[in-house]
Order: structure tokens, then sequence, then C-alpha cells
């Protein structure tokens, strides 16, 4: 062959069957088929072997083999980011004319979505109480497609009944979905307890460095797997396998990250607990936090995020003064990464209380929770 022909068709010159302990990283849009009668475009990997390289690489796979292990699911779906999995899972159970329930105290890019383009595709998006528990009865109609659910709640982490919810919608015939990202899919066994769909952005703890943006959907059965796949393949959630790769890598060290965590993460919010200027903690393990109760029967632990509210008696003003005045607390959105974040939410409301600016979210990270709480102490007397 001419030297340019050798370029893209030279044979392999490396040794076979190396071995290492890391998955390899499997780039590729184009899957070879050893015959013509091979050729077969489907997005069932597990069945019909790799067809494209949109349905993920090796790379890919084996990272939502392992994250469906750890959650006893039948199938996991590896998408580009937390809210790619919102919308794969709406858009596989709703249409035009559905309703679909959603706890106020979701997160927000889903309220965005369920305002925007959910309701402009004719998709009627209700919220609820996330309190409300087996009462959620009363709010199914012959047309509900989906109950999300949220637990805890996006920054005022309410932890709700799921186990209830869940009697209640399967009962009807509807199925449930959770954002299991607060539990990493590990600190609360969704499927256990009923879940049909577990989302979680795997940008936070399974990836634990913030440097990627992935998300995962992970379906209790093979018909939820038929069904969640087909809109997934439709929609062309392609995943990159260097991320993918970086995920698979925090993997392995997500147990002793969340147990480090747990443990800095309750430390600094016992010490805030007890500081005059602070009204509540809004951390799952202290009693205080809504729904304190079904925390201690359902999960195995908590994890690095909560919130916490100033007394009224502290202008809302001045708070972001006590946000600036934080040296080791980055300000930035997310949580779940190596290091400590603040973020301030000075609209923040709830159809049952006006937080009047004066709450304040924490992502607990690697640091000495010692370290955290001085810095913590300097800003709360700066405020004085």
């Amino acid at each position: 062959m001419h030297w340019r022909s050798k370029l893209l068709h030279s044979r392999t010159h490396t040794p076979k069957d190396f071995r290492s302990l890391t998955v390899p990283v499997y780039r590729g849009s184009t899957v070879l088929f050893d015959q013509a009668a091979d050729i077969v475009d489907d997005w069932r990997q597990r069945t019909h072997g790799y067809t494209y390289g949109l349905y993920g690489s090796p790379t890919v796979l084996e990272l939502g083999a392992r994250i469906a292990e750890i959650e006893g699911a039948h199938h996991c779906f590896v998408v580009p980011g937390g809210q790619a999995a919102i919308a794969t899972t709406y858009l596989a159970f709703c249409k035009a004319g559905s309703h679909c329930l959603l706890p106020w105290s979701a997160y927000g890019s889903n309220q965005e979505m369920a305002a925007g383009l959910m309701k402009g595709l004719g998709i009627e998006v209700e919220a609820y109480d996330p309190l409300i528990g087996a009462g959620i009865e009363r709010m199914i109609r012959p047309n509900t497609a989906l109950v999300w659910t949220e637990s805890p709640g996006s920054v005022t982490m309410e932890i709700q009944d799921v186990p209830a919810i869940v009697a209640a919608a399967k009962a009807r015939g509807v199925p449930v979905a959770l954002d299991n990202t607060y539990a990493a899919g590990v600190l609360f066994d969704a499927f256990q307890h009923g879940v049909d769909v577990s989302v979680q952005a795997v940008t936070k703890y399974i990836g634990g460095h913030s440097d990627i943006l992935l998300g995962s959907v992970s379906v209790a059965s093979a018909p939820l797997y038929e069904r969640v796949g087909s809109a997934w393949a439709q929609l062309g959630m392609a995943v990159s396998p260097d991320d993918a790769s970086l995920a698979l890598r925090g993997l392995q060290t997500l147990g002793v990250r969340l147990e480090r965590l747990e443990s800095s993460a309750l430390a600094v919010a016992t010490w805030l607990k007890a500081r005059p200027e602070v009204e509540s903690v809004l951390h799952p393990a202290l009693p205080e936090c809504p729904g304190h109760e079904c925390w201690k029967r359902d999960f195995t632990g908590s994890a690095s995020v909560f919130s916490f509210v100033f007394r009224p008696q502290v202008p809302s003003a001045r708070i972001a003064s006590f946000v600036d005045a934080l040296t080791l607390f980055a300000k930035g959105f997310s949580w779940g990464g190596t290091a400590s974040l603040v973020m301030v939410y000075p609209t923040l409301k709830r159809p049952d209380r006006d937080f009047g600016g004066r709450l304040v979210r924490l992502n607990i990270g690697l640091e000495e929770p010692e370290d955290l709480i001085q810095d913590l102490d300097r800003a709360l007397e700066s405020l004085r």
C-alpha cells in the first residue's frame, strides 16, 4: 500500500491482553461489523452488541453497570448531566395531556423544566407538599403519568415518606421517580423502597471532584428498561468516555468520601445549631429537620450538604456580608466535591414559609472540620 493508505489501514503492532486495574477509555463513534449480515442499528447493547458510539462505548457502559450494581437496579443509563436525567424521565412517561406531580422542594432546574418545556408540550406538572406522604393519593388523577420525589428536598432538606408515596401511587398504577442524588444511590435504597426510576446527578458524589458533568437514570425492571431506553436513545444522550472514566475513578473512593463528609458535616451542623445567630439548621440527621423520622427509618447515613437559617434579628441585607467574609468556603453552585461551598438564597420561598432571605446552604468538603468552624466563626463575628 501507499504510505497514505497505511496511515489509515495499519495492522496492530502492540501486544494483546494488557490487563489493568482501571477501565480503559474507549473513544469512538463508528462501530465496525465483521460482515454485512451483522449490521444492525439498535440501542440495546446488552442483546445486540455494539452498534454505534452514541449508545455508549465499553467505558460508558461499565459506568452504568457499576451504578446499577450498587443501586440494585435492573439497568442504568448514563446521560450528560443531572438535568438530562430529569428530562429523559419526563419524556419517557409523559405526553401531551399528561398530569405529573412534583414536590415544591424539588431541584430548581426540575421546577423550571416543569414550568417551561413540559408546559409547552402540554404536560401539566402540579406542585405538592413534600411532607404529604400517603395523602398524595388525593392528588392523583386518571391522567397522572408520573410522581416525582426528591428526598431530602433541594435547599430546604425536607425528608419525604417515599414508601407511603410509592404505595399510594402503585395502587393507582402510577410510576414513581426519585431524585436520589443526595444519597449517591447508596444511602437510600430506592428500589428496595419500591421506586421505579432513580436519577442522579453523577456530577455530585460519584464524580466527587467537581470536574465532570454526568447523570444517571436507573430503572427497576425490564419493561421500564424498554420504556426509558427508547426515550433515551431518541434524545441522543451521548456521553464522553473520558468523563465516564473520571466517574469510574470517583466510584472507587465514594465509600471513604461519604464517610468523611458525613462526619464533618454533622460536626459543622451541630456547632452551628448552638450559635445564637442561627434560628434553625436543616440537616436530615438533626431532629428539627422536616421529616427527620423518615430519615431515621429509611436512610443509612447523611451526606455533605445542609442549610441553616439566621434569626430574624440578623438583617437579610447582612447575609451577603457573612458569605463574603468566608475564606475556606468558595461561592459556587453544585455540591458533593472535595471543596466546601456556600450559597445564599435571598429570594427563596416555600408555600408554607418565607425565609426572608436568611437561608444559607453549605456543602462541606474534605477540609478539617475545625478549620471550617473557625472560618464560620470569624464570619459570624463579623456580623456584630
